[in-house]
């Protein structure tokens, strides 16, 4: 619901009430008595806390142009996926010490001082533009199963035949990309735009909402278009990619206890926490080598493309991070069974599993945004939905299962899954256009 209330009201009266929502939520989990009343928080925590998952890559491709979204798609992934990295470390910490309300608390004011950020520091990014349905004769047509052209990037057009294309295709890539002779001067640029490199947010984006002629309708249409875009193969392709991605990340939450609390290791929860800074350091390599990896591959090809930017030019900067996964799940599946030194399963086991989960999801949701910009918001619930199903079934299996026949079994079968999924990326790199071309009709590109 709060996807479709972004789309008609703007991004930001609804990351302020998440946020009082999660304020209060956690107030009422600090002071709860019974196991009724804390879960009962977390019930209502969960409308509080959809946004975060859900809005942000919104929020990227409102502000950030086409060249540079996948690193900070990367950043998204790091920090969003890099706080329950933290939050064990910290709540291990402090149930030890201080007891386990005082981290309820200290999750209060963290909260409170992230609503006064939204209130002061978070301005309106959504803003409706109009979305011609044809182009002009002469003006080369943009495709709509492609991002829009942002910075000076055109896409291809799918309407048009193969033997077409060539008339159609307008390079313009040379005036975007830095050292070029063909390229704009900054004094040509600054005379085209005088507001260039010195705007700032309007006292309209500062409101509590933006004004909406038809909200009802704009909300009805928000809560059915996620279930339209799993028709989407590309849709499709980059939930089941991210789903299980994150759950590479899953499985060391719900068996790093279950292996080093137990002999030989014997460790404390302090000191099993602790053990979570090797994923955060892998998310911080992924963070700083995917998505500028991604952003120039991208650019890369586009030059060699005459300047005309697909969506799939990303992908191939996903191989290197799918070794890297497939490498953390044996070390660390393996290595739990047989006991091998905790140096070894951490630090090379735990790092991939960081660097994997970054820059996977970070590569393909940051495809699957260049192909359908508009619907940046729903695209992101089919993900997530996507996430959460496989999430919350996963952790109903995995303990007994390891517990029956080791951790070898669990994990590589899910390892082998993401594989599998993230093995697809070759075909989209070569049919991804034919993809979306079957949906360039779709009302979503013009949203």
């Amino acid at each position: 619901m709060m996807v479709p209330i972004s789309t008609s009201f703007g991004r930001r009266p609804v990351y302020l009430v998440s946020q009082l929502i999660n304020f209060g939520t956690s107030i009422w989990r600090a002071k709860a008595n019974s196991y009724g009343s804390f879960m009962g928080a977390c019930v209502v925590n969960g409308l509080g806390a959809g946004p975060a998952e859900t809005i942000m890559p919104a929020v990227i491709a409102d502000i950030f142009f086409l060249h540079d979204r996948g690193k900070w798609n990367t950043l998204y992934w790091v920090v969003y996926m890099g706080s329950l990295m933290v939050g064990p470390i910290i709540n291990g910490a402090m149930v030890e010490t201080v007891g386990w309300r005082s981290f309820w608390w200290f999750n209060t004011g963290i909260l409170g001082l992230s609503f006064l950020m939204v209130v002061f520091m978070f301005p309106e990014t959504r803003f409706p533009r109009e979305h011609p349905e044809t182009a002009p004769v002469a003006a080369p047509k943009i495709s709509p199963s492609a991002s829009s052209t942002e910075k000076g990037h055109t896409t291809h057009n799918d309407d048009v035949d193969v033997e077409q294309e060539k008339i159609q295709h307008v390079p313009t890539a040379s005036s975007a990309l830095p050292n070029t002779e063909e390229g704009l001067t900054r004094e040509e640029t600054a005379a085209r735009d005088p507001y260039l490199g010195k705007g700032k947010p309007s006292k309209g984006q500062w409101g509590l909402f933006q004004k909406n002629a038809h909200p009802l309708k704009s909300i009805l249409l928000d809560l059915w278009i996620p279930w339209k875009l799993f028709a989407f193969p590309i849709v499709e392709f980059a939930s089941f990619v991210v789903s299980w991605s994150c759950s590479s990340f899953l499985t060391l939450n719900l068996t790093q206890s279950q292996a080093f609390a137990a002999p030989p290791y014997n460790f404390k929860p302090l000191s099993i926490g602790f053990m979570n800074f090797a994923v955060l350091v892998g998310a911080f390599i992924g963070l700083f080598t995917a998505g500028p990896l991604s952003d120039w591959l991208s650019a890369r090809s586009t030059r060699r493309n005459n300047g005309i930017r697909e969506p799939e030019m990303r992908l191939p900067a996903m191989i290197p991070y799918i070794v890297i996964m497939y490498l953390g799940n044996i070390i660390v599946s393996v290595g739990y069974d047989n006991h091998w030194p905790w140096e070894a399963i951490v630090i090379i086991g735990y790092t991939c599993a960081g660097i994997q989960v970054a820059a996977i999801p970070g590569i393909v949701s940051t495809y699957a945004v260049d192909s359908y910009k508009p619907v940046a918001g729903s695209l992101f619930v089919s993900i997530t939905v996507n996430k959460n199903v496989w999430g919350y079934g996963f952790s109903k299996f995995i303990t007994p299962w390891a517990e029956e026949a080791g951790f070898v079994p669990p994990i590589m079968t899910n390892a082998s899954l993401i594989l599998l999924w993230c093995l697809f990326t070759g075909l989209f790199w070569w049919k991804g256009k034919t993809f979306r071309r079957w949906s360039r009709n779709s009302k979503v590109h013009r949203m």
